[in-house]
């Protein structure tokens, strides 16, 4: 086992709601040894009220959490990523910027909480909340240290088919 601390970016278009919660969780499950991010391809700017709210509640340091572009993660001095995973189907199919040291990516994608409106959002955010921790779970279960690559994509690819996912096609697979 080594000391080494892995770079998680979680990507999805808006940067406000899924990889949000996903950035929060990581950050606080995988007690150090994994450093989470989250960015958009097309940030919304802010980070959706309801996810502040329900990660308040529930304990989670919220004051960094921002949205922002994956831009950002690909100018000189910002954090190498071990891992990429896209939470959305649309930054699932849109052309990345090249990240720097081949990062091993998978998409674990769930609906948007934030495009349910009304009484149902909560709800909406507490299950999303629930499908992410479950994934982050598995993949920190994993054994990052000495795992070979190809078990590794194939196990991500795993997580990324469980309970919420938004890719049936692939969840039949």
């Amino acid at each position: 086992m080594t000391d080494k601390t892995y770079n998680v970016l979680f990507l999805c278009t808006g940067n406000s709601a899924r990889s949000i919660l996903a950035e929060a969780l990581l950050n606080r499950l995988g007690e150090g040894r994994f450093r989470a991010f989250s960015a958009g391809s097309f940030p919304k700017g802010d980070v959706h009220p309801q996810a502040l709210s329900l990660l308040n509640e529930l304990g989670f340091e919220t004051q960094d959490l921002r949205s922002k572009s994956w831009d950002e993660f690909s100018q000189p001095g910002a954090p190498r990523f071990d891992f990429i995973f896209t939470v959305c189907d649309n930054a699932a199919g849109e052309t990345c910027p090249a990240w720097p040291g081949k990062p091993m990516t998978a998409h674990w994608g769930i609906e948007d909480p934030a495009a349910v409106a009304g009484p149902g959002q909560r709800e909406a955010f507490e299950h999303a909340l629930h499908y992410l921790s479950n994934r982050i779970s598995l993949f920190l279960a994993l054994p990052h240290d000495s795992i070979d690559e190809m078990a590794m994509e194939r196990k991500l690819k795993e997580i990324g088919r469980t309970e919420g996912s938004t890719s049936e096609a692939e969840s039949a697979e």
